[in-house]
C-alpha cells in the first residue's frame, strides 16, 4: 500500500516526513528507525535522517508500507 504525503515546501527531511506521516511520534524514534536500516528511499538503503526529499521520492518502511512525497 502506498500513501501520498503532501508537502508545502520544496524539500522535507526524511525524519520530518516520517513524523508527518505518523510512522513515528518523535524525531528520536525516526532516528532509530532510520539507523536500524528499516528505511529505503527510491529503493536504496538510507541511513541519513537529514536526507532531503522532494516531490516524486518514494520512502519504504520495511514491513510498514510506502510513502510517496507529493507537492501541494
Amino acid at each position: 500500500m502506498e500513501e501520498r504525503i503532501t508537502i508545502k515546501t520544496e524539500t522535507i527531511k526524511l525524519e520530518q516526513l516520517l513524523k508527518l506521516a505518523g510512522v513515528t511520534g518523535t524525531g528520536g524514534q525516526a532516528k532509530l528507525l532510520i539507523q536500524a536500516g528499516e528505511v529505503l528511499v527510491n529503493g536504496s538503503d538510507e541511513r541519513r535522517r537529514g536526507r532531503q526529499l522532494r516531490a516524486g521520492d518514494v520512502v519504504e518502511i520495511k514491513g510498514r508500507g510506502r510513502l510517496r512525497v507529493v507537492q501541494g
